[in-house]
C-alpha cells in the first residue's frame, strides 16, 4: 500500500505534536508538518507531494481559508484535497468552509485515537 502523505498545518505546536502522535499511529501515513501557511505554502512550492493537507482555521498572518486559496493558485495544487480543523464548527461554519473548497471538517478538540481513520473516511466518501 503506497503510504497517505498529510501535511498538517496548525501554529500551536502542541496541536501538531498530538496530531502527528495520532496519525503515525497508521503505518500507512507520511506526515509532513509546517507552523503556518506560510511554511505549507513554501513546503508545496519546493515540489512536496502531498495527498491531502489537514489544515487549522484560526492562524496569525495567514489564517486557514487564506492559505487555502494560495494553494489553489500553486501549480499541482488546484485540486488537492484539504480538510480544515478548527473548533468552530457550526453548521453554517462547516458549510462555509465546504464552499470555500474544503472537503469536510474534523473538530478539535479532536480523538488522536481516531484521527487518521476520520480522516481516511472524509477521503473515501469524496472519491
Amino acid at each position: 500500500m503506497t503510504p497517505l502523505r498529510v501535511l498538517h498545518v496548525d501554529d500551536e505546536a502542541d496541536i501538531r505534536e498530538v496530531a502527528a502522535f495520532s496519525l503515525e499511529l497508521d503505518p500507512d501515513i507520511s506526515l509532513i508538518s509546517a507552523a503556518s501557511g506560510a511554511e505549507a505554502l513554501q513546503a508545496l512550492s519546493t515540489g512536496r507531494e502531498v495527498d491531502v493537507i489537514l489544515l487549522d482555521v484560526m492562524m496569525p498572518g495567514m489564517d486557514g481559508p487564506e492559505t487555502l486559496a494560495r494553494l489553489r493558485r500553486l501549480p499541482g495544487h488546484e485540486r488537492t484535497p484539504v480538510v480544515f480543523m478548527t473548533a468552530r464548527a457550526q453548521e453554517s461554519e462547516v458549510d462555509k468552509y465546504r464552499a470555500l473548497g474544503a472537503l469536510d471538517v474534523i473538530v478539535k478538540p479532536f480523538d488522536p485515537i481516531t484521527l487518521a481513520q476520520d480522516l481516511r473516511a472524509i477521503l473515501a466518501a469524496a472519491s
